[in-house]
């Protein structure tokens, strides 16, 4: 890992200028069905969904310190923002308890809170990049075959409507469109040969984005099916929709502010610090997971970007748009479109908002299946045989819980799959230390029993209980020598049982020899 101040470089050189800009282009693509599907799953206006991507893109992407994450509207808070929204009473409500989260983020930044984002398991961060790929594929396959019920960018088992990600995989095979079948089939077919090593030892053919080829080429084939039976066109449902900001009077009606009036309520300070609390913690994840899959291995620095979330959640609150965090759909299609820096974020962002304004109509020719055939390849990327291979190489403490982090996320959602990884991650913890507290030796000498224990370098709490069970087996009428010499931590807990097994032990006529342990009061007031 690269541990160098990224704040102190450059937003990006010019070098890397043409490298952001083609991956700026592709995640526009991808960003916005996205940041559309996300804002309909929440329950607000489709407005308020590309609005937070533009400053996603833009105010998060300049202040942080991430080079290649992308910031929007996140699908792991959706439930959050309903039932948020729904208890508060108003959107606008919510609008003030979305700025106060920013603050409490902003807080936790200053605080240096983000260290915490260091301290995932990498088994737990491999398998949510692995679930976050077979459930692109699964959420995708319908939208691949005409399927569109269900809006893009929902990441969670229990859809909005009731249903969930098998039950919309059995409902896809009766309610198939050819048109959408003809052209989600061709544009995998052009993802996958723009994959191969010829294309990519092509210096012509290398130079077009694949997935910008693939939109281009679907544009075409629709206008193409329109010309055939009525069975095989293309209907509006199954083609992005835009909504319509076209004149400065339809953007400033669809800007919603704040109703400061709620400050006094209780409940809006309560969700405003659940919003900071779970929207810093869904970044933090993100970004330890783009760090993973950083060509260059950089480390970004955390704190500053729970500061830089903070701010940008400020900024959605006051202007209308929906809270975001770092997202790792978005960010993952960064990294493979080749972005070289966080110019990359700024740009998509830009071009977020030249489609709101500039070219709806040009957007709203794209079909959904050509998108889905673009997040179905990522996701087979994300969720690649080998990343299952070498987990389970490398032993059941870390492919347990990366089993556990995907099927979680598989049958609920991002942040109940990512706690339950890290409480198996735990349990492996506590496990490996129960059972190596100490080295012991055994040996009888003139007909005596004699115990030699050498502490580990970190003996903590856990380890209390080996320590106590060992004591008990001890034999009356023995020698015990207890080494803590090279020990950097002996816990409390374990020096109390260590003492008094010292004093206990003399009414079994046990002899204790302590070297570099100190004795601590016990309760018992003995010392």
């Amino acid at each position: 890992m690269s541990y160098k101040d990224l704040s102190k470089e450059k937003m990006f050189s010019f070098g890397d200028l043409r490298f952001d800009l083609k991956a700026s282009l592709i995640v526009f693509v991808v960003a916005v069905p996205l940041c559309l599907g996300i804002a309909l799953s929440q329950g607000v206006s489709l407005f308020s969904g590309l609005l937070s991507g533009i400053i996603g893109g833009i105010v998060v992407g300049a202040l942080s310190g991430s080079r290649l994450s992308i910031s929007g509207p996140s699908a792991a808070i959706t439930t959050i923002v309903l039932s948020s929204v729904a208890d508060l009473g108003s959107f606008n409500a919510f609008l003030l308890a979305l700025v106060i989260g920013g603050v409490f983020q902003i807080i936790f930044g200053v605080l240096k809170a983000g260290i915490i984002g260091h301290y995932f398991p990498t088994a737990v961060i491999k398998g949510m990049l692995a679930a976050i790929g077979v459930i692109l594929i699964m959420k995708q396959l319908p939208h691949l075959l005409g399927y569109d019920k269900d809006p893009e960018g929902s990441l969670n088992f229990i859809e909005v409507n009731g249903d969930n990600t098998f039950s919309e995989l059995i409902n896809m095979v009766n309610f198939t469109t050819p048109g959408a079948m003809i052209i989600g089939g061709f544009s995998i077919v052009l993802m996958f040969l723009w994959g191969t090593k010829w294309i990519k030892n092509n210096k012509v053919l290398s130079a077009i984005p694949g997935p910008l080829l693939v939109v281009a080429t679907a544009i075409g084939l629709n206008f193409l099916l329109k010309n055939f039976d009525p069975i095989i066109q293309i209907r509006k449902e199954h083609l992005v929709n835009m909504p319509d900001v076209g004149t400065w009077a339809k953007f400033t009606a669809e800007l919603q502010f704040p109703d400061f009036h709620a400050i006094t309520s209780k409940k809006v300070w309560i969700i405003g610090l659940m919003l900071g609390l779970i929207s810093s913690l869904s970044s933090l994840l993100t970004v330890d997971a783009i760090d993973k899959l950083d060509p260059r291995h950089e480390v970004t620095p955390t704190n500053r970007e729970l500061i830089a979330q903070g701010v940008g959640n400020i900024v959605c609150g006051l202007l209308g748009a929906i809270p975001v965090s770092s997202v790792i759909i978005r960010s993952s299609v960064n990294i493979t479109a080749g972005a070289r820096s966080r110019f990359s974020a700024i740009f998509h962002a830009l071009l977020l908002a030249a489609a709101v304004f500039i070219m709806p109509g040009i957007l709203e020719m794209i079909p959904l299946s050509a998108l889905a055939a673009i997040l179905i390849v990522i996701g087979l990327r994300l969720a690649r045989p080998v990343l299952f291979i070498n987990t389970f190489k490398s032993g059941w403490d870390q492919f347990i819980p990366f089993m556990v982090t995907l099927l979680v996320m598989l049958f609920t959602d991002l942040l109940r799959g990512v706690g339950a990884g890290i409480f198996v991650s735990i349990l492996f913890i506590l496990r490996q230390n129960y059972k190596n507290p100490f080295r012991l030796l055994e040996d009888t000498i003139d007909g005596r029993k004699h115990y030699f224990i050498r502490l580990s370098q970190y003996v903590t709490f856990v380890n209390k209980g080996k320590f106590i069970e060992f004591f008990r087996k001890v034999e009356p009428e023995s020698r015990v020598e207890i080494d803590g010499g090279r020990s950097a931590f002996i816990d409390r807990d374990v020096l109390e049982a260590i003492t008094e097994f010292k004093y206990s032990g003399k009414l079994r006529k046990i002899d204790v020899i302590l070297e570099g342990i100190e004795e601590v009061e016990i309760i018992s007031g003995r010392k």
